[in-house]
């Protein structure tokens, strides 16, 4: 057993989503869990959304299995079928190539602490945003406009960055 350091982990603040793009974002954090314990298969990240905070823009995975677990707070889940509070112990899980955009805000005036579990490491995930004209992905490829395929500025987000 390899017992993972948290106060020794990476933790990644912030959004490398391009202007305005990741203003909900910015105060988001997560701790690089799975990193931290050298794994390679998956990604697990402890995500913690202050008040008002988003965990990403609403988004999808080609090729990435996701599942969220609320440890603490209470979170709202957005989906294409609307709104779903998540409380402590509540899950949801994102089958991958499923066009069901999704992410998490919270709403409440205290810290929401989320696990989060993704699956794609092959470098062929695309991420596609449902709100906005975004995508990432495959691998390195830089973020671009659904609708001309350009570059926007700005790095591809890591899996389980998800998103």
């Amino acid at each position: 057993m390899s017992l993972i350091d948290k106060s020794a982990a990476e933790v990644r603040r912030g959004s490398s989503y391009p202007a305005p793009f990741d203003g909900p974002c910015r105060n988001r954090s997560r701790c690089r869990l799975a990193a931290a314990g050298g794994l390679t298969q998956f990604g697990v990240n402890e995500l913690t959304l202050p008040p008002g905070a988003w965990s990403s823009q609403r988004h999808w995975h080609s090729h990435e299995d996701e599942f969220v677990i609320v440890l603490s707070g209470e979170a709202a889940l957005v989906t294409e079928a609307g709104e779903t509070v998540l409380r402590a112990g509540d899950c949801a899980a994102f089958p991958a190539g499923r066009p069901d955009g999704h992410h998490l805000i919270n709403r409440s005036g205290v810290d929401v602490v989320i696990l989060e579990v993704g699956s794609d490491r092959s470098g062929e995930d695309q991420t596609v945003y449902s709100d906005i004209d975004m995508t990432v992905g495959p691998g390195d490829a830089p973020f671009r406009r659904k609708s001309d395929s350009q570059p926007n500025a700005g790095p591809g987000e890591p899996a389980t960055s998800p998103a």
